[in-house]
């Protein structure tokens, strides 16, 4: 039996259509596939963190930050400067070339996730930068009060003016109506 040359012309353009859209698939998954890890895990990956994409989450180490338009050149610690881990927390130097410049949150030890490639000169080549919330956001803990030591909570300011306006535009007391008498 022979198959019809149509027939045959048709499934041999149906199967590369679908051979070049699985490869396209293929390799746009591989190329937008980063691994997350820790700057501890950083160190302990070998030969793979050089030819992976990499998220790396520290804390900026206060007065790393060098800024100059979108690019920004920083350090990463593994522990906020704060904490007692803070001198013996791992290090890495982040050089950020991206389109667009940082995030107003990204500040001296505000929580930084940097998305790029490592290098095998020991610096993160990062072309996203995200900035976590700050930490004034964070629950109370307990036995702190939720403001500023030292700082009083905000009074309403009345001016003179504004609550003569407020007396005047008051309405009466409304009358209770009269009880119905059955």
């Amino acid at each position: 039996m022979k198959i019809p040359a149509n027939t045959l012309r048709i499934g041999i353009a149906v199967a590369v259509i679908v051979g070049t859209i699985g490869w396209l698939a293929m390799s746009g998954y591989d190329a937008n596939k980063s691994y997350y890890v820790t700057i501890a895990e950083l160190g302990g990956m070998g030969d793979k963190a050089y030819h992976s994409q990499l998220r790396v989450e520290g804390f900026v180490q206060p007065g790393s930050i060098e800024q100059n338009g979108t690019h920004v050149n920083f350090v990463l610690n593994e522990f906020e400067s704060h904490s007692p881990k803070a001198p013996t927390g791992r290090l890495l130097h982040v050089v950020y070339k991206g389109s667009e410049p940082p995030p107003d949150t990204f500040k001296d030890d505000s929580q930084a996730l940097a998305e790029g490639t490592y290098g095998r000169d020991g610096v993160f080549h990062a072309n996203v930068l995200q900035a976590k919330c700050a930490s004034k956001y964070a629950p109370v803990k307990p036995g702190e009060s939720p403001m500023q030591p030292g700082a009083a909570p905000a009074k309403p300011v009345v001016t003179p003016r504004a609550a003569a306006s407020s007396l005047q535009t008051a309405a009466p007391a409304a009358k209770p109506a009269p009880a119905a008498a059955y």
